[in-house]
C-alpha cells in the first residue's frame, strides 16, 4: 500500500463514511445524504435544482457556476459517489472544490467532464475528460461502482444514468474492464472475450476471493481500480 501521509480528522472521517457506503453499495443498498446546498422546492418527479454535489460546487459545463435540476434520486447517488471517489484518493488530496458537467433536461442523467481538488494552496484536475490517463480509468471504475449505466462520450465525458449499481454484463461494463484489466492492471492480453478471467486474477492480487461477475465481485473490482488508478495502492 502506498501511504499518504499527513490526513486530517475530517479526511479519516470522510473515509470512514465512505467505506460504509462502499459496503451498502455491495450489498445493493448505497445511500448518502449531500451536503447543503441552495436546492429549490419542487413537486414529486421533477427535477429539483442544486448548485453542489456534496460538498463540491457545480460548475455547468460551458456556462460556470449554477444551480441545475436533477432527480433527487440521482444527485444522491453523485453525491454518495462524489465521496466515495475522495475516501479512495491520495490523502494529499483535498476533497473535490469542484464537479464539471451537465445534468439532461429531465435530471435522470449526469455527464462528468472534470474534478478538481486542492494539492496545497493549488487547484488540480483529479479528472479530466479529455486526459485519457489512470485517473481517467479509475475514475470511470468509481462510477461503474455506483451506477448501472457508465457511457464513455466523444471528447471522454462519462454519462451515468440513474439506477442502483450491478454487473449487467453490458457492453459498456465489458469495455471498461477490459481497459482496466489492459491500462491498470497490467494484462495486456486481455480481451472483451477474456477479460473475465484477467479481471478476477485482478481481484485476487487485491485480495479478494470473488467473481467479477457477481455484485461483490464487481463492487471490488471497481473499488481496486479506483484505488490503483489514483495511485492510493499499488497491488504488488
Amino acid at each position: 500500500m502506498n501511504a499518504h501521509p499527513h490526513s486530517s480528522l475530517s479526511r479519516r472521517r470522510l473515509l470512514v463514511g465512505a467505506v460504509a457506503a462502499s459496503a451498502l453499495t455491495a450489498a445493493g443498498a448505497t445511500a448518502a445524504t449531500a451536503a447543503p446546498s441552495t436546492a429549490s422546492t419542487g413537486i414529486a418527479g421533477a427535477p429539483v435544482g442544486h448548485d453542489r454535489i456534496a460538498a463540491a460546487r457545480l460548475l455547468v459545463t460551458g456556462v460556470g457556476p449554477a444551480t441545475a435540476g436533477f432527480q433527487a434520486d440521482l444527485h444522491e447517488r453523485l453525491a454518495a459517489w462524489l465521496v466515495f471517489w475522495s475516501a479512495n484518493s491520495p490523502r494529499s488530496w483535498s476533497a473535490p472544490v469542484e464537479v464539471a458537467g451537465t445534468p439532461t433536461a429531465a435530471g435522470d442523467a449526469f455527464t462528468l467532464h472534470t474534478l478538481r481538488i486542492r494539492r496545497g494552496e493549488h487547484l488540480a484536475d483529479g479528472f479530466a475528460a479529455a486526459r485519457r490517463d489512470a485517473a481517467h480509468l479509475a475514475t470511470e471504475a468509481s462510477l461503474h461502482h455506483h451506477f448501472p449505466s457508465v457511457r464513455r462520450l466523444p471528447g471522454g465525458g462519462l454519462r451515468v444514468t440513474d439506477g442502483p449499481a450491478a454487473f449487467t454484463g453490458s457492453a459498456e461494463q465489458v469495455a471498461f474492464a477490459t481497459a482496466a484489466c489492459r491500462e491498470l492492471w497490467g494484462f495486456a492480453a486481455a480481451g472483451v472475450t477474456d477479460w473475465r478471467g484477467h479481471a478476477n486474477r485482478a481481484l485476487a492480487r487485491a485480495g479478494h476471493r470473488a467473481d467479477v461477475a457477481s455484485r461483490s465481485g464487481w463492487a471490488a473490482f471497481t473499488r481496486a481500480s479506483l484505488r490503483l488508478g489514483l495511485g492510493t495502492e499499488s497491488y504488488q
